[in-house]
């Protein structure tokens, strides 16, 4: 059997797919756009948090150092639910894990705005981090599985690219309350509104049904169990088989490039918009500049999150990535060291949010494609959630970094991570126009 099907990327992305193909897809695109929304309420009022929490007299260094460690444990939360809800996905099913992992994270994003001391508080994000990995894992795989080949790269990237309408709904979200109340007092009310995710899961329950590659995947490892074979949903045999271990170390490598990116650097945004605006400007002109800028990343984002799978179907995964990471070596630091007025933190935060959301959101279509259906939640979840646990040190290195040498050095030092990168993409196996390993 040939490996190349090019009849399949010259058919029209609507082709052949039914009403159901766009319910999974509405689906997938708000279990994550509502997903990332929750992780920008935080980032959006991680410093006003932390600064209540650890009360008045702590110097802005040490706030600073605090919303790192925060942060740090929100991703190993991450890495954590990604482990265990993508093993749990191979085994239970697509649809009842995400249900799981969206009750999670909206439920303890509401939580989060009952902390009284930091501890706690770094508590609940890490507990919310369990469920935000699982909600990847579940979701992707749940999309590869039901899209036909040909629609399969545009239907994941339109997943990805939903976060951005996520994240922008967590600005608005801050513009809003801003407007209600004082920046410090808003963060509590701000988080409980994280909650109203979890009526997505009534719509999931009654309308989404498993994959049919799941249920027969499922029931080929059933079948082997009673032979004394266990291989569904297994760690071991990510390392065990030649192939799938190459391609499982890709992708750890991949994903902790842009876990670096994203969380070690570009969620310090608003930091970075606080310390550059005029410090006579009223609290409440200084939040609604933050959030009309994370507006401007976001949407950045999500013409990026779109453009990746275009590339990608075109010139090939490989190619798309080298570009990627090409582009955010030079937009990052130019970012960090340039901006200076808040008219030059639209463009340049746009042009970030653009080239990290054009990376990202190639581990949604990339990740799913490097691994048989039997592994395909449990390797998708390893590749992007353990590389939280090789990454999450990055948000506390860059708090200790931006104290020590300034926000825009420490931007420059992490962005060397995505010239490492380009090594990875180098040896990295091509998916384009190849069905998904059985």
């Amino acid at each position: 059997m040939t490996n190349l099907q090019p009849g399949l990327i010259k058919k029209q992305f609507t082709s052949g797919l039914t009403g159901y193909h766009y319910l999974v897809l509405m689906v997938a695109c708000l279990g994550w756009a509502f997903d990332t929304m929750d992780q920008w309420l935080f980032v959006f009022v991680k410093q006003h948090a932390l600064r209540e929490l650890l009360g008045p007299l702590m110097s802005d260094a040490e706030v600073t150092r605090h919303v790192g460690y925060v942060q740090s444990c929100m991703l190993i939360g991450w890495a954590t639910g990604g482990l265990i809800f993508g093993m749990i996905g191979d085994r239970l099913g697509r649809t009842r894990t995400m249900a799981i992992t969206i009750l999670m994270y909206a439920g303890f994003t509401g939580l989060s705005g009952l902390a009284q001391n930091w501890q706690q508080f770094a508590i609940l994000r890490f507990l919310m981090g369990l469920g935000v990995g699982g909600e990847f894992a579940a979701g992707a795989a749940l999309v590869a599985e039901t899209f036909p080949e040909h629609a399969r790269a545009v239907a994941l990237g339109i997943v990805q690219a939903a976060s951005a309408f996520g994240n922008i709904a967590a600005a608005g979200i801050n513009f809003a309350m801003a407007s209600i109340l004082p920046p410090d007092q808003a963060w509590r009310w701000i988080f409980a509104i994280g909650i109203i995710p979890g009526l997505l899961v009534f719509v999931i329950i009654m309308f989404i049904k498993e994959p049919d590659k799941w249920k027969e995947a499922n029931a080929r490892a059933k079948q082997l169990k009673a032979e004394g074979i266990k291989q569904t949903g297994s760690l071991l045999a990510l390392f065990t088989e030649r192939g799938v271990r190459k391609n499982t170390l890709v992708g750890v490598g991949l994903a902790t490039i842009g876990v670096i990116g994203f969380w070690g650097i570009s969620t310090w945004t608003p930091e970075l918009l606080r310390s550059i605006l005029d410090p006579t400007l009223p609290a409440l002109t200084k939040e609604r500049y933050v959030s009309l800028a994370g507006m401007a990343q976001n949407l950045g984002g999500f013409f990026g999150a779109l453009c990746f799978a275009v590339v990608a179907n075109r010139y090939g995964r490989r190619a798309a990535f080298a570009l990627a990471l090409i582009g955010s070596s030079i937009i990052i630091p130019v970012t960090f060291h340039y901006t200076t007025a808040f008219t030059l933190a639209l463009a340049f935060f746009f042009a970030m949010g653009f080239i990290l959301l054009f990376f990202l959101s190639g581990f949604a279509i990339y990740f799913p494609e490097l691994f048989p259906t039997r592994l395909r939640a449990t390797g998708t979840g390893f590749c992007y959630n353990v590389a939280r646990y090789l990454a999450a040190f990055f948000p506390a290195f860059f708090g200790i970094l931006a104290g020590r040498f300034g926000i825009g050095n420490a931007a420059m030092i992490l962005s060397a991570f995505f010239i490492l990168g380009l090594f990875i993409v180098y040896v990295a196996p091509e998916t384009k126009g190849k069905p998904l390993p059985e």
